[in-house]
């Protein structure tokens, strides 16, 4: 494709990619078909694992799926759902809304990216070590004391990103006051009462200061089909950092893990504690899967916001590597496709002036990006340990209502750049 983004004249530009999580990949196969080559790089060893999680879908994320190649229909990406229901203490529903959607799970989405690109493209075990611009290439040196140059380097390494850290260490996360226990359990160990209160539903409860959610996504193998699904539940609580967060993250050998926790080195007791707090405070189907989840895992809440994803000539952050959203909005996947698209579409718009590509891309994503943090943390201020402000105040009040939190919760609706 000749000169397109700026290569030199007479080879395709091309492009290296830190982090091969969905940033990475959206960012590979879009540059790919836009005329690049592009090799990821991986810190881990082997695939990647997402531990069950559950994503929302929009339909931004199904054109950019097309776009990058994926041509599935949206049964084929996850599983639909009919409308949203919240669950009241006693298992009554307090709430109905209709509102058809599809879900699908982290590892499910993964595999559909990953598959698509080509083996030889992704490369396992590459710890970034430092990034080197140089006047026409950049290059990243690894700390088994390889590299690799190109014309644009991606930093796509997520919420701890070494790109970042190299150029804006000043940017870290924020512990936001609340964590989420994740789980996953198989629709065919629940009761079928609780088969037909939740697996057709993304679904709610609120207890004072906390909301518990859930819906199905796909099975063991990627199926589907009725009865063989999983469903997939978080649930919001507040954790001080210095009490309740410290205890939650001390292992069973008594280390203290400072915002993650392997989930196999969880406490018993503290799992324990935390079912039986789903049945004194949830509605007895959430319970029950809160029971039967094999593996429960506890996510910090944490924001992350930049104020540049151009971090050089030569250098772009963007996903989790640029801005961290609590999960409320639903928007973490498709934010990071869109990312990808935005950068690939500015470097087509301006194919002889990188410059004005990379500003071009950076003014459109720090404004979405900077939205839906806002949004974000406008639907979690209730479960804050501390609300200081009148306007969190407010915030808060209107997301403890049933109605605002089936409308408003992981819809793509309220964020305005």
């Amino acid at each position: 494709m000749g000169t397109t983004g700026n290569g030199r004249r007479g080879r395709r530009p091309n492009a290296v990619v830190i982090g091969g999580s969905m940033a990475g990949l959206f960012s590979a196969l879009l540059l790919q078909r836009a005329g690049w080559e592009v090799d990821v790089f991986e810190r881990a060893g082997s695939e990647l694992s997402g531990r069950g999680a559950g994503i929302v879908t929009h339909a931004e994320l199904f054109s950019i799926l097309q776009v990058a190649g994926i041509d599935r229909q949206a049964a084929e990406v996850g599983v639909s759902v009919v409308g949203r229901r919240v669950l009241a203490r006693d298992g009554s529903i307090v709430g109905a809304l209709a509102l058809p959607q599809v879900l699908t799970s982290w590892g499910h989405l993964y595999g559909l990216l990953r598959d698509a690109l080509p083996a030889a493209r992704y490369h396992h075990g590459c710890t970034l070590a430092r990034v080197e611009e140089g006047v026409r290439t950049v290059t990243a040196h690894f700390e088994d004391g390889s590299s690799v140059s190109g014309d644009l380097l991606i930093g796509a390494d997520g919420i701890f990103s070494a790109v970042r850290a190299q150029f804006s260490p000043e940017i870290v996360p924020s512990y936001v006051g609340y964590i989420a226990w994740r789980g996953l359990v198989d629709e065919a160990a629940v009761s079928p009462e609780t088969r037909e209160a939740l697996l057709d539903h993304f679904a709610f409860a609120l207890p004072d200061g906390e909301q518990m959610l859930g819906y199905p996504v796909a099975g063991a193998d990627n199926a589907m089909a009725r009865g063989r699904r999983r469903y997939n539940f978080v649930w919001y609580r507040p954790a001080a950092a210095d009490t309740v967060l410290r205890d939650l993250l001390t292992d069973r050998d008594g280390v203290a893990h400072p915002l993650s926790i392997p989930p196999g080195r969880i406490r018993p007791e503290i799992v324990a504690a935390m079912r039986s707090d789903a049945r004194r405070l949830l509605a007895p189907q959430f319970a029950e899967v809160v029971e039967k989840a094999e593996q429960p895992f506890i996510q910090a809440i944490q924001d992350l916001e930049t104020r540049r994803m151009r971090l050089g000539r030569r250098v772009v952050i963007l996903g989790d590597a640029a801005f961290v959203a609590r999960p409320h909005v639903g928007m973490g996947v498709t934010k990071a496709a869109s990312d990808a698209q935005s950068l690939v579409d500015a470097l087509a718009a301006h194919p002889d002036d990188r410059d004005a590509a990379l500003a071009a891309f950076e003014a459109s994503r720090l404004r979405y990006g900077a939205a839906v943090i806002r949004r974000a943390r406008e639907l979690g201020a209730y479960m804050q340990a501390q609300i200081l402000t009148p306007e969190e105040r407010a915030m808060a009040e209107r997301h403890r209502r049933p109605e605002a939190v089936m409308a408003e919760t992981a819809v793509a609706t309220g964020i305005a750049a």
